[in-house]
């Protein structure tokens, strides 16, 4: 007998909600979106109408006093993850919250216990690590085919500066690179070595013109053994995200790490003994899959792989880089 589909509820209608969450959830067998909800009502109707989705709530309460709504999204500012993600659990929904989990690895704690205590499954919305060519890098890695890891260099940035008006620029709110965009190379060098950093150094740039967030930074994580990710990321200037992965025997290159939009995004490279040869991965929407693996976990048929605890792990490292900016000194973790 087929399973019935885990009814989704949407808070709040954020561009990442619109652009890829929602259409991701549209191509899932195992999920539909049931409802969204924004403190605007007639926003809430026009993006249901526009996305295809049955109901529209003119409140965040509405959606989790809805019985039917097994799985609750939050989009919304960073801020605001904290209160609605504990509001959710103790409505009994599970939750896939977007990255940053919050704005504090205190918080994120919180989260997780408020979850643990409700029974309900709680995940960080990295959706580019269920994309399967991070399992075809690691046991790359693993099989030494690149010989021992020396290093991960990695970036993302992206230039948005002119909106200012944009919540990325509101220091309050949770604003700035770190927690942004920075936080997808500190999670890629976490998952692909398999350990936690010992000690960060960052230096970043605050602007005036943006309350004083961070619109770039460049970071030195140092791992066990010598190991170091080195890291920029921003929000003023030319749009990357490459990861490199160096060995003592080869090199592993992904052009672009952590968007696939398009097909053969997906794809990169090792190179060996002098030779380079490009590794074909199949289009998976990424959104999809993230979906996917949260739903057969809430079902029991796998255990959840990217849970609260390991969420606030990587808010550790975001709070070390962050006070390293801020105080330009070397944070030991």
């Amino acid at each position: 007998m087929t399973k019935s589909k885990l009814k989704w509820g949407i808070m709040g209608c954020a561009g990442i909600a619109k652009r890829a969450m929602i259409p991701g959830l549209h191509l899932s067998e195992l999920n539909e979106v049931a409802a969204i909800a924004s403190r605007n009502v007639d926003n809430a109707k026009k993006t249901a109408e526009e996305l295809d989705i049955p109901v529209a709530y003119g409140s965040y309460e509405e959606l989790l006093a809805d019985s039917s709504i097994d799985v609750v999204y939050i989009p919304l500012p960073n801020h605001l993850h904290r209160e609605w993600a504990i509001r959710a659990a103790e409505a009994g929904k599970h939750i896939l919250c977007e990255k940053p989990l919050a704005l504090t690895a205190s918080e994120a704690a919180e989260m997780e216990e408020a979850a643990a205590k409700a029974g309900v499954l709680l995940s960080e919305a990295f959706m580019y690590r269920y994309h399967p060519r991070y399992d075809l890098i690691k046991k790359l890695i693993d099989s030494g085919e690149i010989g021992e890891v020396r290093g991960i260099r990695s970036a993302f940035t992206f230039n948005n500066a002119g909106h200012k008006e944009n919540v990325r620029y509101r220091k309050e709110w949770g604003g700035g690179s770190i927690y942004d965009v920075g936080c997808y190379p500190i999670n890629a060098a976490r998952l692909l070595l398999g350990k936690e950093p010992e000690a960060v150094t960052v230096q970043a740039l605050f602007s005036p013109e943006h309350d004083h967030v961070d619109m770039m930074a460049s970071g030195l994580v140092e791992f066990e053994g010598a190991v170091s990710l080195t890291f920029d990321c921003g929000m003023w200037a030319a749009f990357r995200n490459p990861l490199e992965v160096l060995g003592t025997e080869g090199v592993i290159e992904v052009p672009s790490a952590f968007v696939t939009n398009e097909l053969g995004s997906g794809n990169f490279f090792v190179s060996n003994k002098g030779e380079r040869r490009e590794i074909e991965v199949p289009h998976v929407n990424a959104y999809t899959a993230q979906a996917d693996h949260l739903a057969r976990a809430i079902q029991g048929e796998t255990p959840l792989q990217f849970g609260g605890a390991d969420a606030v792990k990587n808010m550790k490292v975001v709070d070390a880089c962050l006070q390293s900016a801020h105080e330009r000194t070397r944070i030991v973790l």
